[in-house]
C-alpha cells in the first residue's frame, strides 16, 4: 500500500470515532458510561480472539495490558465521563490536546526529529477544534475537565508506545489483546459503579453494536497499522478529523447551525491535518524503504516502526525449529568454510 492509501485508510478510524458523539446523545442509555466503554471493546476483542486464536506470550502479556489500559480501557471511560459531564464541544477540545502530546513524546521517547511543521499543524488544529465546537456559554465541570485532558494523555501515550514496541503478531491478534484487556479491566468498576441495566431498547443495541463493530474493531485496525506504519506526530495530526466529523454530523443529522466562526475553525482543523502530513523532502527516501516494512525489509508483522535498524548483533530472528535449524546452520557453517577456503584454480 503507498502512502497516499495508507493516511486515507489511518483517516477512516477518527471519522468513526467522530461518530461517538451522536450515538452516544441519540442512541445510547443516559449515563452509563462504563457500560457504553466495556460493550464497545470487550465483545468485540473477544470475538477478533476467538478468531484469530492467538495469546500473547512471554513480556506480550504485560505490554499488550498496558497498551490495552491507555488506549483503549482508561480512554473510553475517560472519554465517556468528559461526554457526559460537557457539552460536546468542551470534550472534543480537551480531547484534541492528543497531538501536541504525542509530538512532544515522539521527540524525547522515540527520538524523533523535531519539526516545527508538527507542532503547528497540532496548535492549528487545537485552535480549529476549539473554533468549531467551543461555544462561549459552554459550562465547564471539574470532573469533566480532568477527564478530558487525562483521556487525550492516555491514547497518547498509547501511541507512542505502541511506536515504540512495535506488534508481534498479526494486526488483528494485536487489536483483540487491547481490546480485551481495554473492556476487561472495565467490568469490575461498571458492575460496582453503574450495575447492568433492567433493559436496552434496540437503538441501544444498534448503538451498542455500531460503536464496537465499526468504531472498535474496525477503526483500531486502520488505527494501529498507520501509528506503526507512519511518523507519530503525522499520524497524530489526524485525529482532528473526529471533531470535524461530530460537528458534521450534528449539522446534518441534528440540523445544528453552524457559523462562520464555525467555518473557519472547520478550515483551519483540514489545514491543519493537510500539513500534518507533508513530508520534509530529506525524509522521502527514507520513508520509502520503511514504509509497510521493517527497516526497509519485509515483516509480515512489523511496519515502519520509526526506529533506526538494529545491529546484525542485536536483530532478533523467529525462534526455528531443530529441522529448519540444522538446514539453516549447515548453509551457513558452507559459506563460512567457503570464505575461508583458498580460491579455487579456473
Amino acid at each position: 500500500m503507498n502512502r497516499t492509501r495508507l493516511i486515507a485508510a489511518t483517516a477512516i478510524a477518527p471519522a468513526l470515532w467522530g461518530t461517538t458523539y451522536l450515538v452516544t446523545t441519540e442512541l445510547l442509555p443516559p449515563d452509563r458510561q462504563l457500560l457504553a466503554s466495556v460493550l464497545r471493546a470487550l465483545p468485540a476483542g473477544l470475538v477478533l480472539l476467538a478468531f484469530t486464536r492467538t495469546l500473547p506470550r512471554g513480556a506480550w502479556w504485560w505490554r499488550s495490558a498496558v497498551l490495552g489500559v491507555l488506549n483503549i480501557g482508561a480512554f473510553f471511560a475517560l472519554l465517556f465521563v468528559s461526554a457526559y459531564r460537557l457539552p460536546g464541544g468542551v470534550a472534543a477540545t480537551l480531547g484534541a490536546v492528543h497531538p501536541l502530546i504525542v509530538a512532544v513524546l515522539a521527540v524525547v521517547v522515540l527520538h524523533e526529529i523535531a519539526r516545527a511543521r508538527t507542532f503547528v499543524a497540532a496548535g492549528v488544529g487545537l485552535a480549529g477544534v476549539a473554533l468549531l465546537v467551543l461555544t462561549p456559554d459552554a459550562s465547564v465541570d471539574l470532573v469533566g475537565v480532568l477527564a478530558g485532558l487525562a483521556a487525550g494523555a492516555s491514547t497518547a501515550f498509547g501511541v507512542v508506545l505502541t511506536k515504540r514496541w512495535g506488534r508481534p503478531v498479526d494486526l488483528l491478534s494485536f487489536t483483540a489483546w487491547q481490546l480485551v484487556w481495554g473492556g476487561a479491566v472495565l467490568v469490575a468498576p461498571m458492575l460496582v459503579l453503574e450495575g447492568l441495566p433492567s433493559h436496552l431498547t434496540w437503538a441501544n443495541v444498534g448503538g451498542y453494536a455500531w460503536l464496537g463493530v465499526l468504531g472498535g474493531v474496525v477503526a483500531y485496525v486502520l488505527w494501529f497499522r498507520g501509528v506503526l506504519a507512519l511518523p507519530a506526530g503525522q499520524v497524530s495530526t489526524l485525529a482532528f478529523l473526529a471533531p470535524l466529523v461530530a460537528a458534521t454530523l450534528g449539522w446534518v443529522a441534528l440540523g445544528q447551525a453552524l457559523s462562520w466562526v464555525q467555518l473557519a475553525g472547520a478550515a483551519a482543523i483540514v489545514g491543519a491535518v493537510l500539513l500534518g502530513q507533508r513530508r520534509a523532502p530529506e525524509t522521502r527516501a527514507a520513508e520509502r524503504a520503511s514504509l509497510g516494512s521493517r527497516h526497509g525489509h519485509r515483516d509480515a508483522f512489523d511496519h515502519g516502526l520509526g526506529r533506526p535498524a538494529p545491529t546484525p548483533a542485536r536483530r532478533r530472528h523467529p525462534r526455528l525449529g531443530p529441522i529448519s535449524r540444522g538446514v539453516l546452520a549447515s548453509r551457513h557453517a558452507g559459506h563460512r568454510r567457503a570464505a575461508g577456503a583458498p580460491p579455487r584454480a579456473r
